[in-house]
């Protein structure tokens, strides 16, 4: 369905240029005139003529033998510089590499990004496995630790919005019931950290801290993700040390004190 907008500082063109971008994710990483003409609800002359002027700047690509386009390198490079320009990013970076080192798993920062979480920074660990996590990569958060972590800790009720648009089951394992993910939330907030086992991939388990601002704000969470048959259950205990210890690390290079809070 087309989006109206009455807004008359708002540019038509512009904005429909902007969804088409935001239409391609790491599901769908190529598209046709038709998909996103049908997906969008624009006309595919509209659409064929936007994407036209966004592959003449590099936004897109087209692949000539099957019709399809892909972001182009110039989204790489803006990301880039949105990247490198948090202060979250730079503050951290270290720490996730200390990390990395010290539980020989994958670490990430993740923020939210309306009701998903997005990774924001990642450092792999020498024995990678086949898990779908990438810089820029969203995932719904009432599934993940770091998703949980953060509305968790969210001052704005968040999780109401969360709960309210559906609680899918992602596997066997992913929390659908409103009452049971108040309650894991809560239990977060007194332990000071985050498990995920097999919600979101089978096979996989992830452990995530809080990192506060120097207000004492939570801004992002730092986690480690891993094979079960790696982060077995008595290992969990010892990494969620470990994380959390990095995530208060990561905390203080961001300016916080927890000797003027009274939070963990």
């Amino acid at each position: 369905m087309s989006k109206q907008n009455n807004n008359p500082q708002i540019l038509s063109s512009v904005s429909n240029a902007l969804r088409i971008l935001k239409s391609f994710s790491t599901f769908e990483p190529t598209l046709k005139v038709s998909d996103l003409s049908e997906s969008l609800g624009l006309a595919k002359s509209t659409v064929s003529r936007l994407l036209a002027t966004l592959a003449e700047e590099d936004f897109v690509i087209k692949d000539k033998k099957t019709g399809k386009y892909k972001l182009g390198l110039t989204v790489l490079t803006l990301g880039g510089i949105v990247t490198n320009h948090l202060e979250i990013h730079k503050e951290a970076a270290p720490v996730l590499n200390k990390l990395v080192h010290e539980t020989g798993e994958t670490a990430h920062l993740s923020v939210l990004h309306g009701m998903d979480t997005i990774y924001i920074h990642k450092e792999e660990c020498s024995h990678p496995v086949r898990i779908l996590t990438h810089l820029g990569r969203k995932n719904p958060s009432f599934c993940t630790s770091s998703g949980k972590l953060l509305l968790a800790y969210d001052e704005n009720n968040l999780v109401e919005e969360v709960i309210n648009g559906g609680l899918h089951a992602y596997t066997s394992n992913s929390i659908t019931d409103p009452e049971k993910l108040r309650n894991e939330l809560k239990l977060i907030r007194e332990r000071g950290y985050a498990i995920s086992t097999e919600e979101l991939t089978e096979g996989t388990r992830s452990i995530s801290a809080p990192i506060r601002d120097y207000t004492g704000k939570v801004v992002s969470a730092i986690n480690v993700v891993g094979p079960i048959q790696r982060m077995k259950d008595y290992k969990v205990p010892d990494i969620a040390k470990k994380v959390m210890s990095a995530a208060e690390e990561a905390s203080e290079r961001m300016g916080y004190d927890k000797r003027f809070f009274g939070v963990r």
